[in-house]
């Protein structure tokens, strides 16, 4: 798998009722359609993905198969903590039609972190997976345990919020230092942020693949108050406060996280001010 370009952490729209919301879903993926990006992660952290069911999941995937175009590469992701069960959910979205899997760590007790636990269970999932696995690398993989992950001929590719040359693809998963990484040798990105700026970041991309420093840098600082802002502050509430004033559905975050204030409102939308589509 060609695991290069710029991909979308995809958010999940819920009614106010906490439901999913099909036709909003239906509705941003048809928009990002019409862009350049690669393709999309569908149930993964900006998703929301943790405080999914199994079967909110698989008919979240369900939606975003049917509704995403035939060029857009599908990533599921997974997040369970068991081998089995996360295996299960990958097999199932293959059967879906998606191309690969992000596969986020265990997380647990101290045995759960320990580098030959996680080593473990990702090289136990590639086995018994359909499709290719791509490793989240948010809990701090070392060199060594992503050096024998990329030996795994089932295993693709990794987010990492720096990115660079580690013996296999790797996408970045930070705003924040997206020119950085991409300079420093990331084959591309998965990003929260375009979920509510997509051509922003498609133009940072563009500029990378053309070799245009000058207005890469430029646009690495343009994004950056608020790409800053719903990192490190306002999260996917702010992120889909964002969406809202850019002609996309965000809608509430699922209990227990909440909605933005309408101080927080205001500032994420003079942030957001010349990143509109």
């Amino acid at each position: 798998m060609n695991l290069q370009g710029l991909y979308i952490d995809t958010t999940t729209p819920f009614d106010h009722d906490g439901n999913l919301y099909r036709v909003k879903i239906e509705h941003n993926i048809g928009k990002w359609n019409q862009t350049s990006v690669a393709g999309y992660v569908v149930g993964g952290y900006a998703g929301e993905g943790a405080m999914l069911s199994a079967e909110e999941k698989r008919e979240l995937w369900r939606i975003a198969a049917s509704s995403s175009a035939t060029e857009k590469t599908l990533i599921a992701g997974v997040d369970n903590a068991g081998v089995h069960e996360a295996s299960r959910m990958v097999n199932h979205a293959a059967e879906l039609g998606f191309k690969a899997a992000l596969l986020d760590p265990p997380q647990g007790d101290k045995w759960m972190a320990r580098q030959a636990s996680r080593l473990l269970f990702f090289r136990s999932v590639a086995d018994r997976a359909n499709i290719p696995l791509v490793i989240s690398n948010r809990a701090g993989l070392t060199l060594a345990t992503i050096g024998a992950l990329a030996a795994h001929p089932n295993v693709c590719g990794m987010v990492d919020d720096v990115g660079g040359r580690v013996g296999i693809a790797v996408l970045c998963g930070s705003e924040l230092c997206l020119w950085t990484a991409l300079q420093n040798g990331a084959s591309g990105a998965l990003l929260a942020f375009a979920n509510a700026a997509p051509y922003a970041a498609i133009a940072l991309w563009e500029a990378h693949r053309t070799r245009e420093e000058e207005a890469g840098l430029d646009w690495q600082s343009r994004i950056a108050p608020a790409a800053e802002l719903i990192e490190t502050r306002f999260g996917i509430p702010g992120l889909k406060q964002a969406m809202d004033l850019n002609g996309y559905y965000g809608g509430p975050p699922r209990l227990p996280l909440t909605t933005t204030s309408p101080a927080e409102k205001l500032e994420i939308q003079q942030a957001f001010a010349d990143l509109k589509s």
